[in-house]
């Protein structure tokens, strides 16, 4: 199955691949739809990501990528309206100049806003689709 990821440098010697951390885990999201994906990407860029680029892979291979490095992964289905979390790490051990960086460290919200609850996410979803 085709899907799509976010690249950072695509097809370069310093490409880097969008992950969200989740339980100290990274996850790859992978998209069934180019069109969630690069909605995707630009609310990262809205929360001053570097723009990455929508690449469309084999799901097998982003799968096979996953249990390699120790990722997660989570297809996103076609109108499952995905949205970045809002904390971010403070910092990533990839960077877009191509310096490897020290261990990310999480930023300074509290571990108990880890996860949004339901109202919150509806409520972020009802504005999201109000800019479509």
């Amino acid at each position: 199955m085709r899907v799509y990821v976010l690249l950072f440098n695509a097809r370069t010697d310093n490409e880097g691949i969008h992950t969200i951390q989740m339980g100290g885990r990274n996850k790859i999201l992978m998209f069934e739809s180019e069109d969630d994906a690069t909605r995707f990407a630009l609310l990262l860029e809205a929360q001053d990501f570097p723009a990455p680029t929508v690449e469309a892979m084999d799901s097998e291979d982003i799968e096979a990528f996953c249990e390699e490095a120790g990722y997660d992964f989570e297809v996103v289905t076609e109108g499952m309206l995905a949205i970045p979390p809002e904390k971010n790490l403070a910092g990533t051990d990839w960077d877009p100049d191509g310096v490897l960086q020290a261990a990310p460290e999480p930023s300074d919200t509290p571990a108990d806003q880890d996860e949004l609850s339901a109202d919150e996410l509806e409520r972020i979803r009802r504005r999201l689709e109000g800019l479509l």
